[in-house]
């Protein structure tokens, strides 16, 4: 991916570079391009970076180029500061190995470019030596105007696609910068398949197997459903019922099937697996749709249950000789009833299977434990899947189970010359499922390969599956210069890929005495071919800023267990269904920037926000209690001129507090602190560090960051500094107020702020897109009113001073009309301690 910007006005500008990627894909390289000086990512072991570049890192995260994004991709992105007529060009490049499932290779590149952009161009070039069977590409961004404009030519074992849409074509209306292009580009596409050994490609001494015979008959399965009917089910229950129907249908009448559902107790439809004939399946149709949820998780138990059936069945012969055994479960959430020790139960399971069957675990939602799921189908033949919630879950499920019923070939083994070949993937593989493919990289010891004898064994349905022969030694490169590119070091590459991908799964999976050993290898291979890689770190730093320092930050890769992380705290801030509810809990409330307001509600893990404008000079009434006699006042201030986009930003800058019972007074700007105690006044400078205890109130003073004042027997304020360079042509310091012990002011309490200090009524429904994707609108029904909110963010800068952190909040516009009681202007007072 290569961006290029040019900053076309007279001062300096922040530059972003954003590219979403494959959560598959290992990136290889990121530079910048600016004024002819390069800057190049390098990839470090991750421990390394850190303590090297500490600056980058904060409470032991990173410093955030990598984001989740979505099911199935991950965003990298980067900003720079760029002179006035200077351009940038950023390059990232990723690498992964595209996964045949359901019988074709998927290309997905998603592509949010948020404005029309001069040279526009997505080209996609694809080879393979076995011949192209078809290729199809679409966007769900295309109009019919945009379709004609995607260009494909498909030769015997080439394919071009390209979509090149001019600036105007992009446009949403001929007036406006508003870009059509916005969504996902995919191409898909698969190979064409002969009988025999399958397409063995031989580089610059290493070789890469891809293996996927056409036409071979489907094996039985012997196939056992553990359905979680906990309490926790309740929302996916529905779903849950939907695909298993579907499921169901989809039988073989040679396949033996069973339905186990648990919660703290294990049910069974039978007492052991039933052939799949039309009448089995309508009764077990009828059973499922009366599967319901109630109860805890013993998932122990329930997975147990379909092992000793399984091994029963198998032991009374009355399963099918050649049939493949699987256990497909499917959770929700931790078990919390039997045996609870995560590592316990993944002993327990391993120890009663003995690798004679496979256990795929589906892992519905954010509240299950993805990694002990993962760990635990991986160490008895299977995978993990996640299921995200959503309106597509039944979809998600029937399209897993698609996957994976129809095998073809089990206890499959990939041979080569030991004489000749070394450090292989790995070569065994227990299934070979419908539509997917196994791949085998390997290192060549002598390129000698007259005797390069490959064979694969394998239990068909009937017979056993046997196929020998001889490699091909075609010279790729020699045969096609024009696409050296491609080949090159692409072998050795993949087969890097493949050895690493296999050693972070040995060392989550794998013997106690392995799995040190697996991610120390896979280590070394990250830092030697600079993969970032869940060990590995790419550090990036930027240029020089305008105050003289470079910013170091970090680029990792992200575990499934960090991406369900942070699904977790979007999805817990987004009510999908009407909720009405009264907190009287103690919040926070501040605010902060330009100038937001936040009202954060931590028993429903949401927030509201709202911007207040006005001109600067004006004075606020933030917080009045008169039966505390507390009053906290605040003026705000605008940039030094006005920018070149001719809007003026307005910060707070100056507060006043006033305890009028204990006779205190306060008055913090951007350059000093001055209190009012005991009948003196005392001067502090942000400059100073300082801890002073007094009668009524105590001050704590952290040099150039944050004033903790904390008045006795009261509420707690906390006042932040931000400094802003000094040279900056616009920007101004500010302060950012925060409020914390609220709960111990008197129902009396007001203010732009006070007001919410004794809970918010209101209730959220009709969730809908917005006008920015991530961003969606919805109704709030607060204050007898209906008012239109979206779901927006603001920074919270207690813990990150430079960056803050986001906090997801519904965003009520207008100056927080409706929300307010009356409108801002009615809180406009004449001076800093003044009522009115």
């Amino acid at each position: 991916m290569t961006s290029k910007a040019l900053n076309k006005a007279n001062t300096s500008q922040e530059i972003f570079f954003e590219m979403e990627l494959p959560k598959t894909a290992f990136i290889t390289n990121f530079s910048m391009e600016i004024d002819g000086q390069v800057y190049v990512g390098e990839v470090k072991e991750k421990e390394k970076a850190k303590k090297e570049y500490e600056k980058a890192v904060s409470s032991g995260q990173t410093a955030g180029l990598v984001k989740a994004s979505g099911r199935k991709m991950e965003k990298f992105s980067v900003s720079v500061n760029i002179a006035a007529k200077s351009n940038v060009t950023f390059i990232l490049t990723y690498e992964e190995l595209l996964q045949r499932k359901q019988g074709q290779y998927e290309i997905l590149t998603r592509i949010k470019p948020k404005q029309a952009v001069q040279e526009f161009q997505i080209v996609t070039n694809i080879y393979e030596p076995q011949g192209i069977s078809y290729v199809d590409a679409h966007a769900t961004f295309l109009s019919n105007e945009l379709l004609p404009l995607v260009e494909k030519t498909v030769t015997d074992n080439k394919a071009h696609i390209s979509f090149s849409p001019t600036l105007e074509q992009q446009r949403k209306c001929a007036s406006c910068d508003e870009t059509l292009i916005d969504g996902d580009f995919i191409i898909k596409y698969d190979v064409n398949r002969v009988v025999g050994l399958g397409d063995i490609q031989i580089v610059n001494g290493y070789f890469v197997h891809f293996f996927a015979p056409p036409d071979l008959p489907r094996v039985p399965k012997n196939v056992v459903f553990v359905i979680d009917r906990s309490g926790s089910m309740r929302r996916k229950m529905v779903q849950t019922r939907e695909a298993l129907l579907a499921i169901l249908k989809d039988l073989h009448e040679e396949d033996y099937f069973a339905l186990i559902q648990f919660d703290d107790r294990i049910d069974s439809w039978q007492k052991s697996l039933t052939k799949a004939t039309k009448e089995n399946v309508d009764q077990a149709m009828i059973y499922v749709q009366q599967i319901n949820y109630r109860g805890g998780t013993d998932i122990n138990q329930a997975v147990l249950t379909g092992v000793e059936m399984l091994l029963k069945d198998r032991r009374e012969k009355k399963l099918p000789e050649r049939s493949v055994d699987m256990i497909i479960l499917l959770t929700d959430g931790m078990p919390n009833s039997g045996e609870s020790h995560l590592p316990r139960i993944q002993e327990n399971v391993r120890s009663a299977i003995r690798g004679n069957m496979s256990l795929f675990c589906l892992g519905f939602g954010n509240d299950v434990d993805y990694s002990f799921l993962d760990v635990m189908s991986k160490q008895n033949k299977g995978l993990a899947r996640r299921i995200f919630e959503g309106s597509d879950a039944t979809l998600q499920l029937q399209g897993f189970y698609d996957e994976v019923s129809s095998p073809l070939l089990s206890d499959v083994d990939m041979r080569y010359p030991d004489n000749a070949v070394e450090s292989l993937t790995t070569n065994h593989f227990n299934q070979l499922f419908n539509g997917s493919e196994i791949v085998v990289a390997g290192r060549l010891m002598d390129n000698d390969l007259d005797n390069f004898l490959v064979e694969v064994f394998g239990q068909g349905f009937e017979e056993d599956f046997i196929v020998q022969g001889q490699a091909s030694t075609v010279d790729w490169g020699v045969m096609y210069p024009d696409e050296e590119y491609i080949f090159g070091d692409f072998t050795e590459r993949l087969w890097a890929y493949l050895t690493i991908q296999q050693l972070l799964e040995k060392s989550k999976s794998g013997a106690t005495d392995e799995k040190a050993n697996a991610t120390a290898k896979a280590l070394d291979m990250s830092l030697q071919y600079s993969f970032v890689t869940p060990l590995t770190s790419m550090v990036v730093t930027k240029p020089e800023t305008e105050d003289g320092t470079d910013t170091p930050l970090i680029a990792d890769k992200l575990t499934e267990e960090q991406r369900q992380q942070a699904e977790r705290n979007i999805h817990r801030n987004l009510p999908v269904t009407p909720v009405s509810h009264t907190y009287s809990s103690a919040p926070t409330y501040f605010v902060d920037g330009d100038p937001h307001f936040m009202i954060e509600l931590p028993d429903r893990d949401d927030a509201l926000c709202f911007n207040v404008n006005d001109k600067p000079g004006t004075i606020f009434n933030l917080v009045r209690d008169p039966n505390s006699g507390i009053l906290v006042n605040g003026q705000i201030i605008g940039d030094k001129k006005i920018p070149p986009d001719g809007k003026i930003n307005t910060y707070f800058w100056r507060f006043g507090i006033i305890h009028q019972t204990l006779g205190v007074k306060l008055e913090v700007d951007t350059e000093v602190i001055l209190v009012f105690q005991d009948g003196k006044w005392v001067k502090l400078l942000w400059s100073d560090a300082a801890s002073l205890k007094g009668l009524n109130v105590d001050l704590l003073l952290t040099k150039d960051r944050s004033l903790t004042v904390t008045l006795k027997d009261s509420v707690k304020f906390v006042i932040l500094l931000h400094k802003v360079w000094k040279k900056h042509p616009y920007h101004r310091d500010y302060l950012g107020f925060y409020t914390l012990d609220s709960h111990l002011l008197s129902p009396s309490v007001h203010g732009l702020l006070g007001q919410f200090y004794h809970g918010i009524e209101y209730e959220v429904t009709n969730l809908r897109p917005g006008e920015v994707p991530e961003k969606p609108d919805a109704t709030m029904f607060v204050k007898g009113q209906e008012l239109n909110v979206t779901r927006g963010w603001q920074r919270d800068f207690r813990r990150d001073m430079k960056n803050g952190e986001n906090v997801p909040c519904w965003f009520i516009h207008s100056n927080g009309t409706g929300l307010l009681d009356g409108d801002a202007t009615d809180y406009i007072v004449l001076g800093l301690f003044k009522t009115v």
